[in-house]
């Protein structure tokens, strides 16, 4: 495997030898201590013109096999989120496919699953602040919390780049928000995405600062309590989190769960403290489900000190796939379940495999093997070596 110096120059080789697999274990029961959804990406299919700009071409049946493999290890699967590259390559008309099928597949099993509504049918230049602006927003959440829900997926309710864009005020995203909720038939997760995921979302919930946001979210959730089930709060802040995870448990009325988007720091956060664990909605569970399988297998077990160190092991890998630019996670979410031979080629729709460069993806081929992510080590093997003689780096 080449080293690389900080300006990309192949400056030397590491002979390696790859590690088995860690010792991941299926659970025998539903996991129970901690809810855990992997927000799984898509497949493209090989040959199709999946470059930017062009509609998705999913490989269905290699999309819908990943998401066997998570539930067969215990965890729900995150459908139709940004994971799957909404907003990034996956239009509209895929994402309502990919909805579909996948909650068939999840009923065929008796899996959980849950998919995303969001705005992605609008085009936010189309749009201007006002009322036209905040009703055309209101109408494009409103199709697709029906498109989920009449596909039996419970819904989460998505950032959207619309409203950011035609709201000025907290007041504005209360309204759309109410609005939306009135549509639930269950009780949804309302997803709070931050900037470096999606700078398009700059002053979600009507401020930039942290904190003001934060009580307008606070005051959002108050008034729809009995229709929120939870919360996904991706802004790679664990104080942030555990500080918003406290507010929630003080709650009066039904319980609002926290789950976790931070892609840093979820050992901590899904270990939790005294005063309570946060759940998991991650992006990096669809890399390592076997893993965070087998660490909330310890959680269930009472062996918290097993179950934290399990998560805590891959933490350096999570890191590195969700660096910045972390927008451009995706493709490092791919590149391994290239090497573990989940998908036929390194692909992503939308030409998002370009995203990382090759210095940035053997990195991630040595921390994967240092955690026990790769799944055959005779295929990664292989295909990596095929990887870097196309990138012009013989191993």
């Amino acid at each position: 495997m080449p080293r690389f110096d900080d300006a990309g120059r192949a400056v030397g080789t590491e002979v390696r030898e790859l590690n088995a697999p860690g010792p991941w274990t299926a659970p025998a029961e539903p996991i129970g201590s901690r809810v855990a959804f992997a927000a799984a990406h898509v497949v493209p299919r090989i040959g199709a013109e999946n470059v930017p700009g062009a509609p998705a071409v999913v490989d269905w049946d290699a999309t819908l096999a990943y998401r066997h493999q998570i539930w067969r290890f215990g965890l729900g699967v995150a459908d139709a989120m940004d994971t799957a590259q909404r907003g990034m390559g996956l239009d509209w008309a895929a994402t309502q496919e990919l909805v579909r099928r996948s909650s068939a597949e999840a009923a065929s099993v008796g899996a959980r699953i849950a998919c995303g509504a969001g705005t992605d049918q609008l085009d936010p230049a189309s749009v201007e602040p006002g009322e036209a602006g905040l009703a055309a927003v209101i109408e494009a959440y409103r199709e697709q919390v029906h498109v989920v829900q009449d596909a039996g997926a419970q819904v989460i309710v998505m950032a959207s780049r619309a409203l950011a864009k035609v709201a000025r005020s907290p007041e504005d995203y209360a309204r759309v928000y109410d609005a939306v909720l009135t549509e639930a038939e269950k009780p949804v997760v309302l997803h709070w995405l931050g900037t470096m995921f999606d700078p398009a979302l700059a002053g979600y919930w009507g401020s930039d600062d942290v904190e003001s946001a934060t009580a307008t979210f606070l005051d959002l959730i108050k008034a729809h309590q009995d229709r929120v089930d939870g919360v996904k709060v991706s802004l790679l802040d664990a104080g942030h989190e555990i500080g918003l995870r406290r507010a929630l448990a003080a709650l009066d009325g039904s319980p609002v769960r926290l789950y976790t988007g931070d892609d840093f720091n979820y050992p901590e956060l899904i270990a939790g403290d005294e005063q309570g664990h946060s759940d998991a909605l991650l992006g990096i569970f669809a890399a390592i489900y076997p893993a965070a399988s087998t660490a909330l297998q310890a959680f269930d077990a009472g062996d918290a000190a097993r179950g934290h160190a399990i998560l805590a092991s891959t933490e350096r890998l999570g890191r590195h796939i969700f660096a910045a630019p972390t927008y451009y996670y995706k493709t490092g979410v791919a590149f391994l379940s290239w090497l573990n031979g989940f998908q036929p080629g390194f692909q992503l729709v939308g030409g998002l495999h370009s995203g990382r460069s090759a210095a940035h993806l053997v990195e991630l081929a040595r921390l994967a093997d240092g955690c026990g992510m790769l799944l055959d080590p005779g295929l990664a093997a292989r295909r990596l070596g095929a990887f870097l003689t196309t990138n012009g780096v013989d191993s």
